[in-house]
């Protein structure tokens, strides 16, 4: 063999893009994902947790924020309105009420999944 073609090359190697998240993974470290859209930190979307969950969570943005919106859309809108009597009615000793309420559709899915699913916005703020 000759010393021409045992040559290393001495410079760097390039990382690839994904290193540093692959690392942080390796670490035990969560990795940081860009949110797609981001919503307002009075905003709370209710799925299927616990109705006091909720209840509890916007109880605590309405003493920081004075206003808060619950959103929900399909089978949890019954579960929305549940948290928005549990705020007026219970929690908040006749302080908050009920000061908008919006509906819509939005059309989810591809192709022939294509369907309707009802929305729901609820805005609770502190009486005036």
């Amino acid at each position: 063999m000759s010393s021409k073609n045992s040559k290393q090359s001495t410079e760097p190697v390039s990382a690839k893009p994904d290193s540093s998240a692959q690392q942080q993974q390796e670490r035990g470290q969560p990795q940081q994902q860009k949110p797609s859209k981001v919503s307002p930190p009075n905003h709370i979307f209710v799925g299927k947790k616990p109705v006091m969950s909720y209840a509890m969570s916007a109880m605590v943005q309405l003493s920081q924020s004075g206003e808060i919106v619950l959103k929900a859309r399909g089978m949890v809108i019954s579960r929305a309105v549940d948290v928005a009597e549990i705020l007026t009615k219970r929690l908040g000793n006749n302080a908050f009420e009920v000061k908008d309420i919006k509906i819509d559709t939005e059309r989810l899915g591809e192709g022939d999944d294509l369907r309707n699913v009802s929305t729901i916005e609820i805005v609770i703020g502190k009486k005036s």
